[in-house]
């Protein structure tokens, strides 16, 4: 019987050999075998994220590690520019005044990504540094968008706001220089490009942020990020940790490594590449805009005529294809298709003619085989061209 295929923005399909790791038996996470564990993780996620400070995981989801970087950087009161641009965006603006800061936000169209020339414009309208905060997405899920984010950096400039960055869904699919862009905390998950099951949160803090959370009135225990740095000094983590989810963790990080990035951000971008051949295809447009296509997710509108639900669950029923829906205001509105996991060439052909087979038995006016041929295309070409 075929695999299910998941094809959406996480949790994603796992290597048997990440998967494996977790049947190994526990270990004492106060030892000497989890201190190696957890150092080959702080050490081999640094290129990962692009740089040489510390990196320190929470037993979380992504959305732990982003609580645990507004808990940690900021004081109640203090203001601070959102810069959302769909659902998780907002996520993180509303954990922030669920602390008591003060938000501001810059607004994005759905679909569209953060204009640099506009946050520019708000921080040195800002004369008097009351922004404490700048909060960015590198890519949102909600809307298949990813951020410029060198653009953004370059729009921050030497502001001195604490920059905090959700790159969950973004980092390790696409290059990613946190040092060079100047960000100060930023935050991934395990159950993403890294394709490793949920549970763990890794999060990057620079030096000027480690200075400035000694500051911080925030309340804060299980994410105080501090007590975390002091306790990996000692190969340990505060709390208890979920030991197989970083056994996984640290196959999925050599696995990573021994592929390479520039490897992995190609097979990201020829996967985005054939969804997006097969859209054009197939007369279901994209609902991000150029300049702002994730390469990690793919959002489309659902064709006129058509509903989402019945997509979704035919695809899921007869195919064992499982792509996401829309959410908040887009629900109903788009279908999304991920490329992240343990995904090949032939899984995504799989799934493209799936997705082209239900189309067509629901009424949307497609010549058969039109959309997975141009994603073929798309894909062959890719790798011929990376082969030159």
């Amino acid at each position: 019987m075929a695999k299910q295929l998941l094809f959406i923005p996480g949790p994603v399909t796992c290597a048997p050999a990440v998967l494996e790791a977790m049947a190994r038996p526990m270990i004492d996470h106060r030892g000497p075998e989890f201190a190696g564990l957890l150092e080959r993780i702080a050490t081999g996620m640094k290129p990962i994220f692009g740089t040489t400070s510390d990196v320190v995981v929470a037993g979380s989801s992504g959305t732990g590690g982003l609580e645990a970087a507004v808990a940690n950087l900021f004081s109640p009161g203090q203001k601070v520019l959102s810069c959302p641009v769909g659902v998780f965006g907002k996520r993180l603006a509303t954990i922030a005044s669920l602390y008591g800061l003060d938000v501001e936000f810059i607004e994005t169209p759905l679909g569209s990504g953060t204009d640099p020339a506009k946050l520019a414009a708000r921080l040195a309208a800002d004369t008097k540094h009351e922004i404490a905060g700048i909060m960015l997405t590198h890519n949102e899920t909600s809307t298949g968008v990813q951020n410029d984010m060198a653009a953004l950096a370059a729009a921050i400039g030497d502001h001195p706001a604490s920059v905090v960055v959700d790159s969950v869904s973004g980092l390790g699919a696409s290059e990613f220089l946190m040092d060079a862009w100047g960000f100060d905390v930023v935050v991934t998950a395990s159950q993403k490009a890294l394709a490793v099951p949920p549970g763990m949160a890794m999060i990057a803090v620079s030096a000027r942020a480690w200075e400035r959370m000694g500051h911080g009135k925030e309340p804060k225990f299980y994410f105080d990020l501090r007590k975390a740095r002091e306790f990996a000094l000692l190969g340990q983590t505060p709390w208890t940790p979920p030991v197989s989810i970083a056994f996984a963790l640290d196959v999925a990080i050599e696995r990573y490594h021994a592929e390479g990035a520039a490897s992995v951000y190609a097979r990201h971008a020829r996967y985005s590449a054939a969804i997006h051949a097969f859209a054009d295809a197939s007369c279901v447009h994209v609902f991000s805009q150029p300049g702002a296509h994730s390469v990690t997710v793919t959002s489309m509108h659902v064709p006129a005529g058509l509903e989402a639900a019945k997509i979704r669950t035919a695809l899921r029923d007869e195919h064992d294809i499982v792509l996401g829906g829309g959410q908040a205001e887009l629900k109903g509105k788009i279908v999304r298709m991920g490329t992240m996991g343990d995904l090949t060439h032939d899984d995504m052909l799989r799934g493209f003619d799936a997705f082209e087979s239900v189309l067509r038995a629901q009424g949307h006016a497609i010549d058969a085989g039109r959309g997975t041929a141009a994603a073929r295309a798309t894909l062959e070409g890719a790798i011929l061209a990376g082969s030159r």
